[in-house]
């Protein structure tokens, strides 16, 4: 298992040197992912008790800790379910430091790299329950007996990582998804758009984060 190999921008901004790209926004990492991810899956609306978010793209985890705050401020009962699957981990080290980004985070931060840094597959943080399968994503969501009732699609650009958004992955994707399962990206990318509609989700382009012109929201019906 390699793991993420980073530069940083003004510090705290990590950018994954294997495709060029930024793990987020520069322009706020954390508004962006509830922009995208939240609002463009109708969350907190949809939760409900044994609510299962999937991801495609662990990355720094900025999206599970947003994920478990909208759940814990929506005042749900019980746990929320998060399985994300990961090519390439980050060091706990970097992790934390990006993660220092949000300091209104701190606490959930400290306790998701601290259960990282233990390689546990399994992290119960309190009201999350989060599970990274390691590994291209296409074998572990190949294997994955889950599903998922909202997912975010989280790789690195269709450009810089094709692999990413493959017919093959989003067919999986639709596997594990049942009726009226949602799914959003920041990509509007024809290529995506039609791999999922292929797959059988109905999509449409919506209003990306801060000046982004389009990102993609779709349903599977």
């Amino acid at each position: 298992m390699q793991n993420a190999e980073l530069n940083w921008q003004d510090g705290l901004v990590p950018v994954a040197t294997r495709f060029g790209d930024s793990y987020y926004s520069r322009r706020g990492g954390l508004a962006e992912k509830r922009h995208v991810f939240l609002d463009g899956n109708d969350l907190p609306q949809r939760f409900r008790p044994g609510f299962r978010i999937a991801e495609l793209g662990f990355g720094t985890g900025l999206s599970a800790l947003a994920a478990w705050e909208c759940w814990d401020r929506s005042g749900r009962q019980g746990v929320l379910h998060f399985t994300s699957f990961e090519a390439f981990p980050m060091r706990p080290g970097d992790m934390a430091l990006a993660l220092s980004a949000w300091p209104d985070l701190a606490g959930r931060a400290a306790a998701l790299v601290a259960q990282w840094a233990s390689g546990a597959p399994l992290m119960v943080l309190d009201t999350l329950h989060l599970r990274v399968i390691r590994g291209p994503a296409l074998t572990g969501l190949a294997a994955w007996d889950g599903q998922a009732d909202a997912w975010f699609l989280d790789g690195f650009s269709p450009a810089a990582n094709p692999d990413m958004w493959s017919d093959d992955l989003m067919m999986q994707v639709a596997r594990h998804s049942r009726q009226g399962t949602t799914l959003a990206t920041y990509s509007a990318a024809g290529r995506v758009r039609r791999a999922l509609a292929q797959a059988g989700f109905d999509v449409s382009r919506h209003a990306g984060y801060a000046g982004k012109k389009h990102m993609t929201r779709g349903i599977l019906k």
